[in-house]
């Protein structure tokens, strides 16, 4: 199945392009951005880190039907990525996400989150929604409460900045689609 273009009030969730691979290696070596990512993630992030990524990791899965993968665009900037929101069809790691620090806290994650969530659900036909997050991201913690979803265990594990308290938060499809939308 293609990876669709999705739509939200203010965002464009456009399918992931090997040429995005530019943008995303400008925005994404951060560690504002990476501090929180698993510890596979290499750094100091190199300067064909996003090429690689895109190429030979995000495309490939995404080729073998296991993920999807959308940049994460503004309407009134559409060639402008501010983030990426994936998809995972691995076991208890379903959603993950980034978004660069300067359009944080204006609710675009939770937009974005919301469109992809509701993908996994209704179109994939998901019966559960997993996601793995470092215990002190509180910004992750509120969009996966602020969706319904509830922490369903904990555990260390290795991060970029180290070994750290992990949450798993999960939602399934009834409770999903039971949430009241406004």
């Amino acid at each position: 199945m293609n990876t669709p273009t999705l739509t939200t009030e203010r965002l464009l969730l456009k399918p992931l392009e090997a040429k995005d691979a530019a943008q995303i290696q400008k925005l994404y070596p951060r560690w504002e951005i990476v501090r929180y990512m698993v510890a596979s993630v290499p750094w100091p992030y190199p300067h064909d880190g996003a090429e690689n990524y895109v190429n030979n990791v995000a495309l490939p899965d995404v080729e073998n039907g296991v993920a999807w993968f959308w940049t994460i665009r503004r309407k009134a900037s559409p060639e402008e990525l501010v983030g990426l929101i994936c998809l995972y069809d691995v076991e208890d790691n379903n959603r993950g996400f980034w978004l660069t620090p300067e359009w944080q806290g204006q609710g675009y994650m939770r937009e974005a989150s919301i469109a992809a969530t509701d993908y996994w659900f209704n179109t994939l036909n998901k019966p559960v929604l997993r996601a793995p997050k470092a215990a002190v991201n509180e910004r992750s913690q509120k969009i996966s409460a602020s969706s319904g979803m509830r922490l369903v265990r904990t555990e260390k594990k290795s991060y970029v900045s180290g070994e750290l308290d992990s949450e798993l938060w999960e939602i399934t499809r009834d409770e999903w689609n039971a949430l009241p939308r406004s």
